[in-house]
């Protein structure tokens, strides 16, 4: 577990936080510009300090100031990687490399590290010959040979064009499964969010308003200012059931005895998807359809309804599917003429080919 209770004022801005954590997966730290989100990492960093609180990272106490502790940035364990890679120029890769690992790496530590990045034919070239994702990995690849015991990554893909992000986000994919540690991912981009974090925070005005899994908050009022309408979804983690026999099709299990059809995706019986639904893209019904292309149609109970924030004739109904929460946006014809309200039972449905593969992952 990670704790971070902190206050921190500078100038106007004051910064105030209570979080618990967890101890492994990727953390987003998310919110508009000047919401403190650079703020807390230095907290969590010992770069600066806060005027009370305790930062907490498993059984060590990093600092707190009502016992007078306060461990420097060099003695927390914690690997730092910033928007830009702040590589040594005058040193090769490998020089970088051995830099975090204070010159002296385990041999096949660095091995997998250099595996995991994909960075071994770079090891002989020098910073100003590699590309934007090559230096980012390679500053990742330093940051992990330090052995910290948490990384913090303030936008790493801020600096990049497009190209260069997506070439280094299957890196990052395969660095949250394989790294045990937890990572504090700082970023405006809700897409890096959706394909990376597993737990989010959302911070305005220097306060918590949102903190949980990444399929709680994604779904919460929280984030309708930052969604459209087309955009407003739901994030489900699923386990797959298996493939159908005769269709390019997956079964995934979002209730027991309730499957999900979705275009067939590269994961075996038992293995998670997280699976994307936009509440555009589900339909409720009072009556179960007999005859339907609809593949996807589950029974449904309603948990909540609520006008749309922006679009006076558009209600949002939380449906809860067993374990599961899915989102719908109705228009509010449709809700009076089927007299919808809390507790209710219906159907949603759920046309399987508007589940395309960018929607799983």
């Amino acid at each position: 577990m990670f704790e971070l209770t902190a206050i921190k004022q500078a100038g106007q801005f004051r910064l105030n936080v209570d979080l618990r954590l967890p101890d492994t997966g990727i953390i987003a730290i998310f919110g508009r510009s000047g919401a403190g989100k650079t703020s807390l990492i230095h907290l969590v960093s010992g770069l600066t300090q806060p005027d009370e609180g305790r930062v907490v990272l498993g059984e060590h106490v990093l600092c707190d100031t009502f016992q007078g502790i306060d461990l420097p940035p060099e003695k927390r364990r914690i690997g730092y990687v910033f928007q830009d890679a702040r590589l040594f120029p005058h040193y090769k890769v490998r020089g970088n490399l051995l830099y975090g690992g204070r010159g002296k790496p385990d041999p096949s530590f660095f091995d997998e590290v250099i595996h995991l990045l994909d960075i071994a034919h770079l090891l002989n070239r020098y910073p100003s010959g590699l590309s934007g994702g090559e230096k980012q990995r390679v500053a990742i690849g330093r940051a992990l040979l330090s052995r910290p015991d948490m990384l913090l990554m303030d936008e790493p893909l801020a600096s990049l064009d497009l190209p260069r992000k997506q070439e280094l986000m299957p890196y990052l994919e395969s660095l949250a499964k394989s790294v045990k540690i937890p990572m504090l991912y700082v970023s405006h981009s809700l897409d890096e969010i959706l394909r990376l974090a597993d737990h989010m925070v959302v911070l305005d005005q220097g306060k918590v308003v949102a903190n949980g899994p990444l399929t709680d908050v994604w779904g919460s009022s929280v984030m309708q200012p930052w969604l459209s309408t087309r955009e407003q979804s739901s994030i489900l983690q699923l386990r797959v059931q298996g493939h159908h026999p005769d269709y390019p099709l997956t079964e995934l299990e979002i209730s027991p005895d309730i499957p999900l059809w979705v275009s067939r995706v590269r994961r075996s019986a038992g293995e998670s998807v997280r699976v994307r639904i936009h509440a555009n893209d589900v339909s409720v019904t009072r009556i179960k359809p007999e005859q339907t292309s609809i593949r996807n149609v589950m029974p449904a109970r309603i948990e909540g309804i609520e006008q749309h924030r922006y679009q006076a004739d558009v209600a949002v109904i939380r449906l809860r599917i067993g374990c599961s929460v899915l989102m719908a946006n109705i228009t509010t014809w449709a809700l009076d003429e089927l007299n919808l309200h809390v507790g209710d039972s219906l159907y949603a449905q759920i046309k399987g080919v508007s589940l395309s593969q960018q929607d799983l992952a």
